[in-house]
This record gives structure tokens, C-alpha cells and sequence, in this order.
């Protein structure tokens, strides 16, 4: 039986906006063949893998914005890859300084205000010495604000003022300092609920909504979900030292179907779960028995090592079943016994079936009735 699988042939980088990505359907479907796709290079847009139109719509607001100084709020669903998008601006902006990161869910609230504006020696128990904040360590750079509905509500009054008059000063300073800092701000929350609520301010955020992009979620652009296996198996398996060039064509059509509520991350750590569990070239990915459902690493382990253990029996016994040599004859007892205290195998006559879906193209089951 011929298995249907997706090659991964090497990417080859090429000058050009876009690395023209092929795909055909047969025994082997190959990536990189005759279907004209495209994605854009990791030269031009880094780490951001992806051909459908929804991409492409977000990737083009990109490049529309990043050349002027507005601020932009990127909305999204966890996942959904809104860092990337970030720098990605940045990296097209006329800013030379640096790119900045600060998640404002990680902040504590009472340490907030020092962390973005920065403080002076002796501000508060504590401070022993001067520390800038974000805001002027990112001047003439842009500052990236993720998870900004988690933003103290108290601080954010502040900001608004330094967004309006470019302008801030230190905890503990009377000192007004002047910043040029391109803000782009991130958030997988409701801000318009938030501020019905009174936990987020309605003047910050229609400072903030200058320019607002929305992340889709992965489930709105299922046809990138091949080009990302195949970014991610390369990824982990260069890491890995593996060799994984292929994918069940079946696992793939069911991976789309999936509806990823992690988004590309959780397909992201699939990969690499799977890339781990794998041993030769075709990667084995363990999928959920619902399409919504969890995926369960220790059983997906599982199952790898019952495969792994008939494989080794199999091969003990020279692949009989039966027979003074056969796993049913002695050379397995131990292994049987474990399998049938399990269910993973039944007797039946002379005859015990095994599952073998773990066994390989060159492994031999010998059967009593001779089929």
C-alpha cells in the first residue's frame, strides 16, 4: 500500500519579493513543484510564512504604514503572530534606533510607571541608582507595547500625555524630557468592552487606534497551515539534527480542518512535539481524537513506545507470530502478556493479531492460515 505523503523539499532563498512555492497532488504530493504559489522570503517579511489573501491583506497594510509615524494597534487573538507584524513595521520604518519590547501583562502594576518612564536615584525604596525607562531607550526607535489592555489604569493617563506632547518625565524628576518613539501597540482583548467596564481609557484608545490592523486567526487562513508545518519541521529538525522531508497528505488534510484556537503558536509547538516523537523521515504527527480537542503529549508517547515495543518483538522473532520461535510460542511472553492485560492484542486459534501500524515496510508477519 502506497502511503500519500507531502515532501518538503530545501527552500532556496531567492532575491526576489517572493519564493515561489510549488505543490501537486498524487502519491507524493510535492511542495516546491509546479503549483504557483507564494510567500513572502524570510528576507523580506521574517518569520512571517504565508500565501492566503488574508495574509496578504495584513502584510500590505504593512507596508503602507511603516513609513509614516502613526501609531498602529495591532488586534488579534493569542498566537496569531503580532510581535512579528510589529517588527516587521519597524523594519520597514525610516526609525534607525532600536526595536523594544514591553508586555504590559508582565509588569507589575506598582513597578509599571518606573519601567516605562524610568526613575531617579532614591525615587522610592529601592532605587539606588538612575534608570531610564522604555520610552527614552527606545528614542528615534519604536517601542512595542504587547498586551496593552493589561496596562495599569493609572499609568495610562500618563502615556496619553506622551503620546500627545512627546514628552515625559522620570519617577522622582521634575524634569520634562523629550522622546520621538513610533509606538505600535498590541492586544488580544475587547478594549471596546474594557472601556464600557472602565478599565481602559476611551482617550488612550482612540490615541492608540490610529491605524489598527487585525491579526486572522489561523482557522481564517487554513491554506497556509501546509507552508507552516513545512516551516516549522525544517526549523526543529535543523535544530534536532533530522532529516524529516515528508508528511502523510491524510495528517495534513486533517490539520487544516483543525480549528486552533492557540493559533500558530499551538500549531508551532505540534510541530516541534512531533518533530521530537519522530524517527525517520515522514514526521508522525499525534492528532486529537476530536478536531476541537486537546492534544495529549504523554499519549501520544504512548503509542510510540507500544509501536516501538512489537517492532522489537517482531524483529526478535525474526517477524513470526506463531510457532516454537513466534511471539506466541515464547519468544514474546512477556510482551503478550503486557499487550493483553492492555487490549493491544488478541488470540484467536493459532492466530494473534497485533495492531501494525508501527511496523515498517521491510518488517514480515508469517500467519498460520498463510494470508
Amino acid at each position: 500500500m502506497t502511503l500519500n505523503v507531502l515532501s518538503f523539499p530545501d527552500m532556496q532563498r531567492e532575491d526576489s519579493h517572493f519564493v515561489r512555492v510549488c505543490r501537486t497532488e498524487s502519491s507524493r504530493a510535492k511542495l516546491g513543484s509546479c503549483a504557483k504559489e507564494s510567500i513572502h522570503s524570510e528576507a523580506n517579511f521574517a518569520g512571517i510564512v504565508g500565501q492566503s489573501s488574508a495574509l496578504r491583506q495584513v502584510l500590505h497594510l504593512v507596508e503602507m504604514v511603516a513609513t509614516s509615524d502613526a501609531t498602529v494597534l495591532l488586534l488579534g487573538e493569542t498566537g496569531t503572530g503580532k510581535e512579528l507584524i510589529a517588527r516587521a513595521i519597524h523594519e520597514r520604518s525610516r526609525r534607525q534606533k532600536e526595536f523594544l519590547t514591553l508586555n504590559c501583562a508582565a509588569i507589575p502594576s506598582l513597578l509599571f510607571e518606573s519601567e516605562l518612564f524610568g526613575h531617579e536615584r532614591g525615587a522610592f525604596t529601592g532605587a539606588y541608582i538612575q534608570k531610564p525607562g522604555r520610552l527614552e531607550l527606545a528614542d528615534h526607535g519604536t517601542l512595542f507595547l504587547d498586551e496593552v489592555g493589561d496596562m495599569p489604569l493609572e499609568v495610562q493617563p500618563k502615556l496619553l500625555r506622551t503620546l500627545q506632547e512627546r514628552t515625559y518625565e522620570r519617577v522622582g524628576s521634575a524634569r520634562t524630557k523629550s522622546v520621538d518613539v513610533r509606538l505600535v501597540a498590541a492586544t488580544n482583548r475587547d478594549l471596546k468592552e474594557m472601556m464600557t467596564e472602565r478599565q481602559f481609557r476611551t482617550d488612550l484608545y482612540y490615541r492608540l487606534n490610529v491605524f489598527p490592523i487585525r491579526i486572522p486567526p489561523l482557522r481564517e487562513r487554513p491554506e497556509d497551515i501546509s507552508l507552516l508545518v513545512k516551516h516549522f519541521t525544517q526549523k526543529y529538525a535543523a535544530r534536532m539534527g533530522k532529516r524529516i522531508n515528508a508528511v502523510p497528505s491524510a495528517t495534513m488534510q486533517k490539520l487544516e480542518r483543525l480549528s486552533w484556537p492557540g493559533n500558530v503558536r499551538e500549531l508551532e509547538n505540534l510541530v516541534e512535539r512531533s518533530v521530537i516523537l519522530t524517527s525517520g523521515n515522514t514526521l508522525a504527527v499525534s492528532l486529537p481524537d476530536k478536531l476541537d480537542g486537546a492534544i495529549d503529549a504523554a499519549k501520544a508517547v504512548g503509542n510510540f513506545e507500544e509501536q516501538k515495543k512489537i517492532v522489537n518483538i517482531l524483529k526478535e522473532t525474526k517477524g513470526r507470530v506463531s510457532g516454537p520461535d513466534g511471539y506466541v510460542g515464547g519468544a514474546g511472553d512477556g510482551a503478550r502478556s503486557h499487550h493483553r492485560a492492555n487490549g493491544r492484542a488478541s488470540y484467536s486459534g493459532q492466530l494473534w493479531r497485533l495492531p501494525v501500524s508501527g511496523l515498517s515496510k521491510n518488517t514480515s508477519v508469517d500467519r498460520e492460515d498463510g494470508s
